[in-house]
């Protein structure tokens, strides 16, 4: 895992741009530009706070995976989490099923522990989204309660790191 690069812009894209991989994150393809501004977004989070989501890469091949790590966006939700470090991850179609979410959700958590010990941690999950509900789970994660962000129907999930 390592920080974003302008390099991996076409990784990015077509991840961001599949419909299956989306389907319940964006509910629609990405443009260009939309990725241009997440990769943008994400490298200002390193810039600016010194977190942001990780490139994710295969070890022996160095292909791309996908991302994951911790942001803040300021959503806005009610009850608030904004100060509460968010994770998210996403792997590309071709390398779901191999547990690559799992071990780099792993490593994620092992870096945070050291920079937030004892701080909880959210991450907000569609519903319907079954497999990561189910690698938020393996996490500690626990649904708290669901909301509407961005007209979706979200599940925020809360994690203590004294679990």
């Amino acid at each position: 895992m390592r920080p974003p690069e302008l390099r991996d812009f076409d990784d990015l894209y077509r991840m961001w741009s599949d419909p299956e991989v989306v389907r319940f994150v964006t509910g629609a393809p990405l443009t260009r530009e939309d990725v241009w501004a997440r990769l943008l977004r994400s490298m200002g989070h390193w810039a600016a706070l010194g977190f942001g989501h990780w490139i994710v890469a295969e070890k022996s091949t160095a292909a791309f995976v996908g991302e994951v790590g911790f942001v803040r966006y300021m959503r806005g939700i009610s009850p608030t989490f904004d100060a509460s470090p968010e994770i998210g991850w996403m792997i590309a179609r071709q390398a779901q099923r191999f547990g690559y979410a799992s071990e780099a959700i792993a490593a994620a958590h092992g870096w945070a522990h050291t920079r937030w010990p004892d701080t909880e941690t959210v991450c907000i999950i569609s519903p319907e989204n079954t497999a990561s509900l189910k690698v938020a789970s393996r996490f500690d994660y626990r649904q708290e309660f669901e909301t509407t962000y961005k007209n979706k129907v979200v599940s925020v999930c809360r994690r203590a790191y004294s679990v």
